[in-house]
């Protein structure tokens, strides 16, 4: 009888290049296609600032991937959890630099990571991978240097204002 991982190894290896091929032949229908997400407004602190809201698991899943416009500064991605949880981003096929900030129940920053570079390799979950250290509802995704255009630090308060 075989080994189990003289089995499994070559399964494993066909699964990441049918994986990686997929993911280097994404039709551009597809990749460049936006998600209709809708929008709502925020406040933290004292700005005001839209937000386009992923709720659904797939709006969840594909929430910036493959996005060319950046997001001004006025305007971020909203992920909205069901529960608050140490909810992690995976950054593999974003287009550029990124600022996070997760916010728990009551609205307050709990984590924040600036310039969040695109995850250059899908092998590397583990490095591509952010999380916070407290629980979190809400996770904030805006073009990198928005956390230090709006003044944002831990402790800030997001106020929900239609979303």
């Amino acid at each position: 009888m075989a080994r189990k991982s003289a089995v499994l190894i070559p399964v494993i290896v066909a699964a990441v290049a049918v994986g990686g091929l997929g993911l280097a032949f994404i039709p551009p229908d597809v990749k460049n296609k936006d998600a209709d997400l809708s929008k709502g407004t925020v406040r933290i602190d004292d700005d005001v600032i839209t937000v386009e809201i992923a709720e659904t698991a797939a709006e969840k899943q594909r929430w910036l991937t493959f996005r060319q416009d950046r997001l001004p500064f006025d305007t971020a991605m909203l992920i909205k959890h069901d529960r608050p949880d140490l909810h992690e981003i995976w950054t593999l096929n974003i287009e550029y630099n990124i600022d996070l900030i997760w916010f728990d129940e009551g609205g307050n920053a709990v984590y924040m990571k600036k310039d969040v570079p695109p995850c250059p390799n899908m092998l590397d979950q583990v490095g591509c991978t952010y999380k916070p250290t407290s629980p979190a509802l809400y996770v904030m995704a805006a073009t990198s240097g928005f956390i230090d255009e709006h003044g944002i630090s831990i402790g800030s308060k997001m106020t929900p204002i239609s979303i």
